[in-house]
C-alpha cells in the first residue's frame, strides 16, 4: 500500500552537501513502493532532467521542485559584518507545466540577478510574481517561518507564515521533519518544539501538515561518506572540530515504514504527501528540438524552397554550371530526407553563420565528423571535402530511415571562434543563447586520494592505492577490485586501517565535485530560453550557463552547435598571412594541390613535426616506412594510427609497397577496398559492401555500421542472416561471405568514420605544403602560437635548425610582435615572447617603429612613451639581446650601476623624458615644426661585456630558453669525444651505459619521512630535459654537484625504475664537472698537417702554445704529404701536455692543421 511521499530530496546536484545518487534514490522509492518522489535541490535545477528519466526508467512518479535561497532584496549585495546577508530556506515544487516554467524562471533569475558568494538568491517579490501552478512548503528549520519563530517569537513567525499562505492559498503546506535535533545553533530550541508550534499554525490556519525527510543520501549507511563530501566540499579535513557537518545520521532516504513510526502521532501529517502527489500533473521534459526561427530572404516561402535553391546555386560553383546527373539525383536525395526529418531550418542556420564568419575573415576547418558526408553541406559552404570525390556517405550523417538529430561540428581558428559567436549572438539575442555546463565527477583514482586527505592517510599510501587503479579511462574502483590482487587485499582486511579508506572512496566515487562550462558547446533557443530550461550564470562566462548538461540537453529540446576552437587554423591563417607578407603570394589553401610532390616528400622523410594529426614519433616512423604518395593513403593513415586499428598499419604498409599480396575475398569488393590494399579500414566500406553484397538499403547499412561499431550483440544477431540471404540472391559464395562478416565483427568496432579522416587529412596536409614550400614562414607561426609553452618553443626551435632554418634572437628594429620572418629569410624571436615585455609595450614600439628604426637607446626613449614602455620593458628587451644591434654598446652596459643606484637604463629613460618634456614646451618654429630639444645624450658607460655563460643565463631570464647559444656550446670537444647519448634519445638506450653532457636546470631539495634528505633534479642537455631524483647514498654523494647552472657529465645505466616496473629512469654512476672533463679523462692530444704546408712560423707557434700548456699527456704530430702519401709521426719527448679546452681551441686557430683528442 502507497501511504507516504517523500516530497524533501536533495541529490547530488546540491553541491554542497548533496551525496545522494539520484538512480539510486528512485530506485529506493520504487522498491518501497512509493508512488512519487521529489527532487529539491538547494537553489538549482541542475539534477531535474536526469531525475525524470531515472523516474520515468523505474516507473516513479517524478515531482520537480527546488529549495531555493530567500532574501529580503535580491539586488542588494552589500553586506558588512553587523549586517550579513540573511538567506532563508524555501521548498517549491512545481503543480504543473506553467508550475515548471515558473520555477524555471525564479531558479533561473536567482542567478541572473541574485548571485552572492555562489548563493542563488530569489526574493519573495519574485516568487510571488512566478507563484502560479507551484506549491510551497514552511521548509525546514533554516527557513523564514522557524527562523523567526526562533528570533523574534510565534508571533512574528506567524505574520511570515500568513504572508506565504496570502501568495499559495491552498497549494501552501505545513512542513514537519523530524531529526532529532535538540539545540540550533546554540539558541536553545528544538526541531520538535518548532514542530509543536508549527502544529499549532496548522489547526488555528488550518493548514494542511506534511512529514518530510530533508535526505541528504541514500542509505544511514552513507553518513560517513557523507561527512567526508561535506569536508572536501569545505575544504577541511575530517578531525577538524570546528568544520561544517551534519548533527546526526538522520538525514538519509527513509522508507515509508520509517517516516510512517516518526510521525505516527500526526498520521495526517503521512497521507498529505500523497495529496501533493496526486496534485502534481506528470510532466514531459523530453521535446523534439526546437529551431530558431530563420528569417527568409524576400521571395522565399518556406525553408525547404530556400534551401534548395542555396544547394543548387552552389552545386553549380562546386561541380559547374551543368551539375552532373548522379550529383543532381544525390542532392535531390538528401534535400528529401532533410524535408522529410524537419531539418532544413537547421543547415540554413549552420550555413548562415559559417558563411558569414568567412565574411568576418575566421579561417574554417572543412569540416568534421560524419557531416562532410552530406553533398548537400558541401554545395552550401558548411563542408570544404567533396563527398562525391572521396565516396562519403549522407546515411552515415542522417540514417534516411529513422529521425535523428544531425550533429554538425565546425571548426574555426581559435582566435577567430568568438566572432562568430558574437555573430550568432547579434542575430538571435543574448537572451536565446548559452553555453552548455559541465560536472566534474570524482574519478576512481581522485576519489582515493580525495579521502585520503580528508582522513589525514600519508600521500604515500594513498599515492601506492591510487596507481593499482588501471590507467585506462573510465575505469572503476569495482573494475579494480576484479583487476588487482594487492586491491582486493587492502578491500578486504578487516584489520587494514586502509580498508577504510576504499570503502568510502568506493562510496563516493562518481559523486559531483563542481561545475564548468563546455569548451565549445552553445545553445540557441527559439526565444526567451528561460522559458524551456532553467540556466545560471557563471564567473567564467559571459553569456548564460545551461543548467542541463551535454548529455541530455538536446533531449530537452535545445539546438546544441559546437563551435571548435583549432589551433592548427590559426597557424594557417597566420602562415598565409606572412607568405603574402613576405613574398607577396597570397596562398588559397582550399586550391593546392593535393597531388604536390615536395608535399609528400616531407611526408616520406617523416619530417612531419609542426604539422597537423601527423607529428608523432611513431606516426613519422610508419610514413618513413609507408612512402604515401597519394593523399588516400594519408586518409588511411590518420584513420588507422589509433589503438586497435594501429595493429593493421605494418599490413596496410607491406601491401601498399608489394611485399604481402593483396587479396580480396570477393571480386566484387575490390572496387571499395583497393584504395586501402584489401583492408577494411573505414565504417563507409561496410557500409557500401552490405548495400553491394546483400542488397541493404541506405538506413539498413547505418544500423549494421552502428551494431558493428558498438558491439549491439541482438542487433547484430538479427542482420546476419539478413545479409547472408541478401548475399545468397545475388548468388554469392556462403562461406566467403560467412568470412566476410566475421572478419567485420572482429575490425568493425574499430573502423573509422572516413569523413572525419578525411577532413582532417586535408588540414594535416594544408600543413605539410606549407612547411615543405615555406618552411620559415610556417614554422614562425608554429612558434608563434606556442608562445605560452617554453618546452613546446624549444621542441619547435630544435626543428627550425634540423631544418636549417636559421632562427635569431629579438631585435628591436626588426622583430614583431609575434615570430616573424624578415627578407632574409631569418626567423626572428617574438617581442611579446619576453618575459616583462607586454603585448601593450610591444605595439606601441611596433607603432613607432613605422616612422623609422631606432638608432640607439636615447633614441628609442625619447620617441616612445614611458607610461607604455617602462624601465621593466626596457631592461627586458636588453637583457634578451633586442637592442644588441645599436652600435658600440653590449649588453652589460645598459645595467651598469651609478654611485646612485640608478643603471644606464634609468638614465637613458630620464633623457628620452627630458628631450619629450622640452619638445612640448618649445614654441613652434617659423615653418610649423617643433624644435627637437638641444639635450646631449649621456655619456655610454665603460664596463666589461658579460662572459658568454652569464649572458645566456640572463638571457634565458627573459626568454625562457637559450637563444644566441647555450651553456654547454663551450664543451663541443667534449660531448663529440665523450658522450654516446643525450636526453632526447635516451630511450633508445634502454639497459644500457650512457654518458650525457648536461647542466642543472632546477633542485628541489626535500625531506623523507624518516627526515632524511634527498632531492629531485631536472637537468637539460641541448635538445631536452631529464627529471632524477637523488636518495641517500647518492645525494650525499653527488650533492656538491648539484647546484643550479652546473655544467656535468652524467655518467649512469638506464634501466626499469625501482618504483615503477612499466618506466625507466637513470641511475646516475658517476658525476664530473664540465670544465674538469677534457683534463681528466683527455689521454693526449695529435696535431695532423700536411708535410708541404709546413713551415717554421707554423712550428714555432705550435711550440709556443704547447708551451704553456705543460703537462703529462703526450702530445703527437701527425705529418702526411698529400703528394707523396707517406705518413711521419713525431711524439714529443721532452714536453707533456695538459689537456685542455683552451689547447684544443688555440691549435685549432693555426691554418691548415686538425687537432685530435686521444681519448
Amino acid at each position: 500500500m502507497c501511504d507516504f511521499a517523500p516530497l524533501h530530496c536533495h541529490t547530488q546536484y546540491s553541491l554542497l552537501d548533496g551525496a545522494a545518487d539520484i538512480d539510486a534514490m528512485v530506485k529506493k522509492a520504487k522498491e518501497d513502493g512509493m508512488p512519487a518522489v521529489a527532487i529539491t535541490d538547494h537553489g538549482n535545477m541542475f539534477g531535474a532532467f536526469k531525475f525524470f528519466a531515472a523516474c520515468k526508467k523505474h516507473g516513479v512518479k517524478p515531482i520537480l521542485g527546488c529549495e531555493v535561497y530567500v532574501v529580503e532584496d535580491r539586488f542588494n549585495k552589500k553586506f558588512t559584518r553587523e549586517n550579513k546577508d540573511k538567506r532563508y530556506h524555501q521548498l517549491l515544487l512545481a503543480k504543473n507545466e506553467i508550475g515548471y516554467k515558473n520555477l524555471m524562471h525564479i531558479v533561473s533569475t536567482g542567478y541572473i540577478d541574485g548571485v552572492y558568494m555562489d548563493f542563488p538568491r530569489v526574493d519573495f517579490g519574485l516568487i510571488k510574481e512566478y507563484h502560479e501552478g507551484i506549491i510551497a512548503t514552511s521548509c525546514c528549520v533554516g527557513a523564514e517561518v522557524p527562523q523567526t519563530m526562533i528570533n523574534k517569537g510565534a508571533e512574528e513567525a506567524e505574520k511570515v507564515l500568513l504572508k506565504w499562505l496570502d501568495v499559495f492559498e491552498d497549494d501552501y503546506y505545513i512542513e514537519l521533519q523530524r531529526h532529532e535535533i535538540n539545540d540550533l545553533d546554540g539558541t536553545g530550541w528544538s526541531q520538535e518544539r518548532i514542530n509543536q508550534q508549527l502544529i499549532k499554525f496548522s489547526e488555528k490556519h488550518q493548514v494542511k501538515l506534511i512529514a518530510t525527510n530533508d535526505s541528504h543520501y541514500v542509505d544511514q549507511k552513507d553518513y560517513e561518506a557523507h561527512d567526508i563530501l561535506l569536508c572536501l566540499q569545505t575544504g577541511k579535513d575530517f578531525a577538524d572540530p570546528d568544520r561544517f557537518k551534519f548533527p546526526n545520521d538522520k538525514f538519509y532516504f527513509k522508507t515509508q515504514f520509517e517516516m510512517k513510526e516518526l510521525f505516527k502521532d500526526v498520521p495526517q501529517a503521512i497521507e498529505n504527501t500523497l495529496e501533493i502527489a496526486e496534485k502534481v500533473q506528470s510532466l514531459n521534459l523530453e521535446r523534439n528540438i526546437l529551431l530558431p526561427a530563420f528569417k527568409l530572404p524576400i521571395g522565399f516561402s518556406n525553408q525547404d524552397e530556400y534551401l534548395k535553391f542555396l544547394t543548387f546555386e552552389g552545386a553549380k560553383k562546386r561541380w559547374g554550371q551543368i551539375i552532373p546527373l548522379d550529383i543532381i539525383e544525390r542532392l535531390d536525395f538528401e534535400l528529401k530526407t532533410i524535408q522529410h526529418m524537419g531539418f532544413p531550418g537547421y543547415f540554413l542556420i549552420v550555413q548562415d553563420f559559417i558563411n558569414e564568419g568567412k565574411k568576418l575573415g575566421v579561417s574554417i576547418g572543412p569540416g568534421r565528423g560524419s557531416a562532410a558526408g552530406s553533398a548537400v553541406a558541401y554545395a552550401i559552404g558548411i563542408t570544404n571535402v567533396d563527398p562525391i570525390k572521396y565516396n562519403l556517405l549522407f546515411e552515415r550523417f542522417l540514417n534516411p530511415d529513422r529521425i535523428s538529430m544531425p550533429d554538425i561540428d565546425i571548426d574555426f581558428d581559435d582566435e577567430g571562434r568568438q566572432k562568430v559567436i558574437d555573430y550568432v549572438i547579434d542575430k538571435y539575442g543574448k537572451n536565446q543563447v548559452a553555453q552548455i555546463i559541465t560536472y566534474g565527477t570524482m574519478a576512481a583514482k581522485s576519489s582515493i586520494k580525495d579521502v585520503g586527505r580528508v582522513l589525514k592517510v600519508p600521500l604515500s599510501e594513498t599515492d601506492k592505492m591510487s596507481k593499482l587503479v588501471s590507467d585506462k579511462p573510465k575505469t572503476t574502483l569495482a573494475d579494480t577490485f576484479k583487476e588487482s590482487e594487492d586491491f582486493r587485499k587492502i578491500r578486504t582486511d578487516d584489520n587494514n586501517p586502509l580498508q577504510r579508506t576504499l570503502k568510502l572512496a568506493e562510496s563516493l566515487e562518481g559523486s559531483i565535485r563542481n561545475r564548468g562550462i563546455h569548451a565549445s558547446a552553445i545553445i540557441i533557443a527559439p526565444d526567451d530560453i528561460i522559458n524551456y530550461i532553467p540556466v545560471c550564470t557563471s564567473k567564467d562566462a559571459d553569456l548564460l550557463v545551461t543548467q542541463f548538461d551535454g548529455s541530455i540537453i538536446e533531449n530537452a529540446g535545445m539546438l546544441k552547435m559546437d563551435f571548435l576552437g583549432l589551433k592548427t587554423l590559426t597557424i594557417l591563417r597566420d602562415a598565409v598571412r606572412l607568405i603574402e607578407k613576405i613574398h607577396g603570394i597570397k596562398i588559397d589553401l582550399d586550391t593546392i594541390p593535393l597531388d604536390d610532390k615536395k608535399t609528400f616528400e616531407l611526408y616520406q622523410r617523416g619530417d612531419t613535426i609542426g604539422t597537423f594529426q601527423f607529428e608523432s614519433a611513431g606516426m613519422q616512423k610508419y610514413l618513413r616506412d609507408l612512402k604515401p604518395d597519394k593523399f588516400d593513403d594519408l586518409i588511411a593513415m590518420n584513420a588507422l594510427y589509433r589503438p586497435g586499428p594501429i595493429d593493421y598499419i605494418p599490413k596496410f604498409i607491406n601491401r601498399k609497397n608489394g611485399k604481402e599480396k593483396i587479396e580480396y575475398d570477393l571480386p566484387e569488393v575490390e572496387e571499395l577496398l583497393k584504395d586501402t590494399y584489401g583492408i577494411t579500414v573505414y565504417q563507409e566500406q561496410v557500409m557500401l559492401l552490405s548495400q553491394k553484397l546483400a542488397g541493404f538499403t541506405k538506413g539498413k547499412a547505418d544500423e549494421l555500421r552502428k551494431a558493428m561499431g558498438k558491439k549491439i550483440r541482438s542487433k547484430l544477431d538479427d542482420l546476419k542472416p539478413m545479409f547472408l540471404a541478401g548475399c545468397a540472391a545475388n548468388n554469392l559464395d556462403q562461406t566467403k561471405c560467412e568470412k566476410i562478416w566475421v572478419d567485420w565483427e572482429k575490425f568493425a568496432e574499430y573502423a573509422f568514420n572516413k569523413s572525419h579522416s578525411t577532413c582532417y587529412a586535408l588540414v594535416a596536409f594544408q600543413t605539410a605544403y606549407l612547411k615543405a614550400h615555406y618552411p620559415a614562414e610556417y614554422m614562425a607561426s608554429v612558434l608563434s602560437h606556442n608562445m605560452s609553452d617554453i618546452k613546446q618553443i624549444n621542441f619547435f626551435l630544435s626543428e627550425c635548425r634540423r631544418m636549417q632554418v636559421p632562427t635569431l634572437g629579438p631585435d628591436i628594429n626588426e622583430s614583431d610582435v609575434k615570430f616573424s620572418v624578415n627578407k632574409a629569410g631569418e626567423i626572428r624571436f617574438a617581442l611579446s615572447a619576453i618575459k616583462g615585455c607586454g603585448e601593450a609595450a610591444v605595439s606601441d614600439i611596433i607603432i613607432e617603429r613605422e616612422n623609422g628604426f631606432f638608432k640607439n637607446i636615447f633614441d628609442l626613449t625619447k620617441r616612445i612613451s614611458s607610461r607604455s614602455v617602462n624601465k621593466k620593458n626596457i631592461e627586458a628587451l636588453a637583457q634578451a639581446g633586442a637592442f644588441d644591434s645599436f652600435p658600440n654598446v653590449h649588453r652589460a652596459q645598459y645595467f651598469h650601476q651609478y654611485k646612485d643606484g640608478t643603471n644606464f637604463i634609468e638614465l637613458a629613460i630620464r633623457y628620452g623624458n627630458n628631450v619629450k618634456e622640452q619638445n612640448s614646451s618649445t614654441a613652434f618654429s617659423l615653418f610649423g615644426d617643433t624644435v627637437d630639444a638641444d639635450i646631449p645624450e649621456p655619456e655610454i658607460p665603460h664596463t666589461n661585456p658579460w662572459v658568454p655563460f652569464e649572458k645566456l643565463q640572463k638571457e634565458k631570464e627573459v626568454t625562457g630558453i637559450y637563444i644566441s647559444g647555450h651553456p654547454l656550446d663551450d664543451f663541443e670537444v667534449e660531448i663529440k669525444n665523450f658522450c654516446n647519448a643525450s636526453f632526447e634519445d635516451i630511450e633508445n638506450y634502454r639497459d644500457k651505459n650512457v654518458t650525457i653532457a648536461c647542466m642543472v636546470a632546477s633542485v628541489n631539495k626535500r625531506m623523507d619521512k624518516k627526515g632524511r634528505p634527498w632531492a629531485s633534479v631536472i637537468f637539460e642537455d641541448l635538445d631536452a630535459t631529464l627529471e632524477i631524483a637523488f636518495f641517500s647514498e647518492n645525494y650525499n654523494k653527488y650533492i656538491a654537484f648539484l647546484e643550479v647552472g652546473n655544467r656535468l657529465l652524467l655518467k649512469g645505466f638506464y634501466k626499469t625504475s625501482y618504483r615503477d616496473p612499466e618506466k625507466y629512469e637513470l641511475n646516475v654512476t658517476q658525476m664530473e664537472f664540465m670544465q674538469d672533463v677534457l683534463e681528466k679523462y683527455g689521454k693526449g692530444m695529435r696535431v695532423m698537417l700536411d708535410y708541404n704546408k709546413l713551415d717554421e712560423q707554423k712550428v714555432e707557434k705550435i711550440y709556443k702554445i704547447v708551451s704553456k700548456h705543460t703537462g703529462k699527456k703526450p702530445f703527437t704530430v701527425y705529418l702526411y704529404d698529400d703528394v707523396e702519401g707517406a705518413p711521419l709521426t713525431f711524439q714529443s719527448s721532452k714536453t707533456g701536455i695538459r689537456v685542455s679546452t683552451d689547447l684544443f681551441e688555440q691549435l685549432s686557430e693555426i691554418p691548415d692543421i686538425a687537432v685530435k683528442l686521444i681519448v
